[in-house]
């Protein structure tokens, strides 16, 4: 059975997204960051860092949602990566690389400073900075991403669940996106697969949290 660890709307969201999307058998365990159950020993076990998404698949532990998701996609679902050694996947690598080091990174500088840092820790001066990096790869991943369809024509891939995510991230964080991103954005929203998960995941954290 395969279990992920996470919270509805983290990066473990990415991961929960595309198991759907997958439609095998998982589970969602929720951790309470309020609890500080991610700072638990049985948690620190899997992921020393203390931080999600974690996904279990039997006794393999993997971390890192990119990580993640490309293991499920070649094990579970092939069809969701291009074929190797051709340009279309040397271009999925640079979508995803591009995704997590320069348009994500300025997002959790922000997240970071807000809310993930100890209070001492926290610089609210370098927000700003944080938003013009994040204007700067948004005008790029604007240039590069079609009108219809998905990043690398009609089938869909794991980078385009990276990038939707990641989008839908920077507008719980007030930035501004670009038109053809925006419109992008919310074309991968209207996925059924999304929707499901959402309210899966969210039902299970408010029963945990109940309880």
């Amino acid at each position: 059975m395969i279990t992920l660890y996470g919270t509805p709307v983290s990066r473990a969201l990415r991961v929960s997204w595309l198991l759907e999307e997958l439609d095998v058998a998982w589970q969602f365990q929720f951790l309470d960051f309020a609890k500080g159950e991610n700072r638990s020993d049985w948690f620190l076990t899997l992921n020393p860092s203390g931080k999600m998404p974690v996904l279990k698949d039997g006794e393999f532990v993997l971390t890192e949602s990119a990580a993640i998701m490309q293991y499920l996609a070649e094990v579970y679902g092939p069809n969701w990566l291009p074929a190797r050694g051709t340009q279309a996947s040397a271009l999925h690598a640079q979508w995803v690389s591009f995704i997590t080091c320069e348009l994500e990174q300025p997002l959790w500088t922000i997240g970071k400073h807000r809310f993930a840092l100890p209070e001492a820790q926290r610089l609210p001066a370098i927000f700003p900075t944080a938003k013009w990096e994040f204007d700067k790869a948004a005008a790029i991943a604007e240039s590069w991403v079609p009108e219809q369809g998905y990043l690398l024509g009609e089938q869909v891939t794991i980078a385009d669940l990276l990038l939707a995510h990641t989008l839908m991230w920077a507008t719980r964080f007030e930035q501004t996106i670009p038109p053809k991103l925006a419109a992008y954005r919310d074309r991968l929203a209207k996925r059924p697969a999304l929707q499901a998960v959402l309210a899966k995941t969210q039902a299970i954290a408010d029963a945990s949290q109940a309880g």
